[in-house]
């Protein structure tokens, strides 16, 4: 099993109260699923999203990812976890917006210490991967938001990590752009990346092979025959 969540519950303190963002969440993802958690805004996604992210820590319960115990990761070794395990992909791109698409893909093989002609290779075959082999020395404001998620896909997966964490990967995009992401999405997952996408909306959701729902930070999963509808 490649990702475990068991029994996870997240707290958060507001002045004197507390208030429970997750409760009681059992959540396993094996190698190469594609699934899509879906809730509305206020929901626990999120929280739920940065746990599995190593962004964050549960109050209580296990954490495994592909078989590590996650919780006994020391602060100091989680932006390596981060940076060899999960790709994440944002709403908003967060790209470097003076910097070429080559180098914005480039920039995590520069934490990982890759030397630089290794990197200008594979981030080159990364973007290409996306369909932006045209578009290596584009800066973000000459690309439009489909392709700007493109770059920001790729610049996911260049480490080649275990999971790529995508956060309303589409909410940023027209109707055409984010069909043409989700069907990237769909391809990358053919090829055996785990992909976990967090969304609000169901049509978006629908182009995952599984749904897992989140609503006041409880989950509950749908049926084989709820996600084919």
């Amino acid at each position: 099993m490649l990702l475990e969540l068991d029994h996870i519950y997240k707290d958060y303190l507001q002045g004197s109260m507390t208030v429970p963002a997750l409760k009681d969440v059992t959540l396993h993802v094996e190698e190469g699923e594609y699934l899509a958690i879906m809730g509305p805004s206020g929901s626990g996604k999120s929280t739920l999203m940065n746990i599995i992210g190593c962004l964050d820590k549960p109050t209580k319960g296990s954490f495994k990812l592909d078989g590590r115990d996650m919780l006994k990761v020391k602060d100091s070794h989680m932006a390596d976890v981060r940076l060899h395990s999960l790709g994440f992909v944002f709403q908003n791109f967060q790209l470097l917006p003076k910097e070429s698409a080559i180098d914005n893909v480039a920039l995590p093989l520069i934490y990982a210490g890759v030397p630089k002609r290794e990197r200008m290779k594979r981030a080159a075959a990364a973007l290409e991967r996306v369909g932006l082999a045209e578009r290596l020395h584009f800066q973000p404001n000459q690309l439009s938001g489909g392709q700007k998620q493109r770059v920001a896909i790729a610049r996911a997966m260049v480490n080649n990590p275990k999971i790529l964490l995508a956060d309303e990967p589409t909410g940023a995009l027209d109707s055409k752009s984010s069909k043409a992401i989700l069907e990237l999405f769909g391809q990358l997952n053919a090829e055996g990346v785990t992909v976990i996408m967090i969304t609000h909306d169901s049509n978006v959701a629908k182009s995952a092979r599984r749904i897992v729902d989140i609503f006041d930070g409880e989950i509950s999963e749908r049926s084989r025959q709820e996600v084919s509808q």
